[in-house]
């Protein structure tokens, strides 16, 4: 891998469902390469995986059948940075609250409720306190949004809305309850990029000890 190449990672992001484009377009704003993930031998050559919103248990059934959520899940155990929004959310939980047999990818210490906000109806805006971002507070879009219910000591929370949280990470992964693709608000996705960038420079490194 090149120099500029590890300047402008590759991020793939699931194509099953949901905001596919508009997540790439932010990945672009911020530096990096996209494409589209549609089973299991996309991930090849990947340093990075954006899972968007949609319907968690339609993914889970699709992905399942095809054979791309247990690919999906081994990249990630095996430590790939992985963004989740929404759905996505919901997908790299431990757990969902009041149980329920929807296939998970798993690896985040988070048990989240699904439609924690309530339905489609009741989607809305809120301006939302982010830390590792910085001012201003970003604008949160709330379609169906899950909350995390539990959350385990290596995970960091990041934005909560009406006290609960709606946003954290951990070492490689950032989820978010809402929609940060719809808006023009690029800091999360250049959050996630970032620690892609050095996750990729952090496994060049290695390689190098490891072959001398």
């Amino acid at each position: 891998m090149t120099a500029a190449d590890a300047m402008r990672p590759r991020i793939g992001v699931l194509a099953v469902q949901g905001a596919v484009s508009e997540h790439e377009a932010a990945l672009a704003d911020v530096g990096a390469r996209t494409s589209r993930v549609r089973d299991a031998a996309d991930l090849e050559g990947l340093d990075g995986l954006v899972i968007p919103g949609g319907e968690s248990t339609t993914f889970g059934l699709v992905a399942g059948e095809s054979g791309l959520l247990d690919a999906v899940r081994a990249r990630v155990d095996g430590g790939m940075p992985v963004f989740g929004t929404c759905a996505g959310m919901i997908m790299l939980a431990r757990g969902i609250a009041g149980g329920g047999a929807q296939p998970l990818i798993g690896g985040m210490d988070i048990v989240v409720r699904r439609n924690a906000f309530g339905r489609q109806v009741h989607s809305f805006e809120a301006d939302l306190e982010v830390s590792a971002i910085g001012q201003p507070p970003m604008r949160g879009i709330f379609i169906r949004a899950p909350w995390i219910e539990e959350s385990g000591p290596s995970v960091e929370i990041l934005a909560d809305h009406g006290g609960h949280p709606v946003a954290a990470r951990d070492a490689t992964r950032i989820v978010a309850a809402f929609h940060p693709e719809l808006t023009d608000d690029r800091r999360l996705h250049r959050l996630f990029v970032d620690g892609v960038r050095e996750a990729v420079t952090e496994h060049k490194e290695d390689s190098v000890v490891g072959s001398q």
